[in-house]
């Protein structure tokens, strides 16, 4: 099934995970209050700014051991919405773990086109290695985790000219992108791109399914086994493009899951998600 050949609704559908999914703020509801709760738990230096701009800034979660693993998980919101304190949930399993986490917001459109929402997470990144050891972290053990645009995003940071910017060929040590959408041209044909705003031009230059991967790293990609057809196949697409590339990335369907709770698996410490990012930490 080519997306170009589906009408404005079924088009809607397997392109807009609100669509899919009928009670997705149910779901982003509940994360919302258990991130609230986690902040209020765990040791916390938020609104860290890394940049300019009112959203280039970051929440650290730091672990208890020094020179400990640092991690960086990008939130999704198709480039356009949510916030980086809807998504504090992700590092109470990981600082259990000793890995320090990093929870980042970026820049949104309309604020921005989607060429500045890309170079405001590959500054969060660049800001990070730079400055993990001033709160107990290795920045030679850095991973990064996401979803949706969220994963979008690791795509092209692993596309990114690190070594144009001083910065390691190296910097990414892992990559696990969760459920994302790598060609953002589909999104230029349904309803988001009231926000978006984006040109051929500008998908071209952000399309993660024809930039070649400069860091060379673990891959491990999931996706949700109840998200629709054309969804997961951006993931089978860009585990292809990484495997044309000479990469080796994993790819897990996982079962029973949809866009949104997917993300559950940032809360059971035996999911594969957790024990992916673990692996890759360690």
């Amino acid at each position: 099934m080519d997306w170009r050949d589906l009408g404005p609704e079924e088009l809607e559908r397997q392109f807009n995970p609100r669509r899919s999914v009928p009670d997705f703020e149910a779901f982003q509801a509940g994360k919302a209050a258990l991130s609230a709760a986690v902040r209020a738990r765990l040791e916390g230096r938020l609104e860290v700014p890394y940049g300019a701009t009112p959203l280039q800034k970051l929440d650290v979660f730091p672990a208890r051991a020094a020179a400990a693993p640092v991690h960086v998980f990008f939130h999704g919101g198709y480039w356009r919405a949510q916030d980086k304190t809807n998504f504090s949930f992700v590092a109470e399993h990981l600082v259990a773990n000793g890995i320090c986490t990093v929870v980042a917001n970026y820049d949104l459109c309309p604020a921005v086109t989607l060429d500045g929402v890309v170079a405001s997470a590959r500054r969060a990144l660049a800001w990070t290695f730079r400055h993990a050891a001033g709160f107990g972290a290795d920045p030679a053990r850095l991973t990064v985790s996401g979803s949706s645009a969220g994963a979008h995003l690791q795509a092209m940071a692993l596309a990114n000219d690190w070594p144009a910017e001083g910065l390691p060929a190296d910097l990414i040590k892992g990559a696990l992108p969760i459920s994302g959408i790598y060609d953002p041209e589909p999104a230029r044909h349904i309803s988001v791109n009231d926000d978006l705003r984006l040109t051929a031009e500008m998908t071209r230059r952000n399309d993660a399914l024809t930039l070649a991967p400069k860091v060379r790293c673990p891959v491990a990609l999931f996706v949700g086994a109840d998200e629709p057809d054309l969804w997961r196949r951006q993931t089978e697409l860009y585990a292809d493009h990484l495997k044309r590339h000479g990469l080796e990335p994993t790819l897990a369907v996982v079962p029973g899951a949809h866009h949104f709770s997917i993300l559950d698996g940032y809360l059971d410490p035996e999911s594969a998600i957790l024990r992916a990012i673990l692996a890759m930490a360690r």
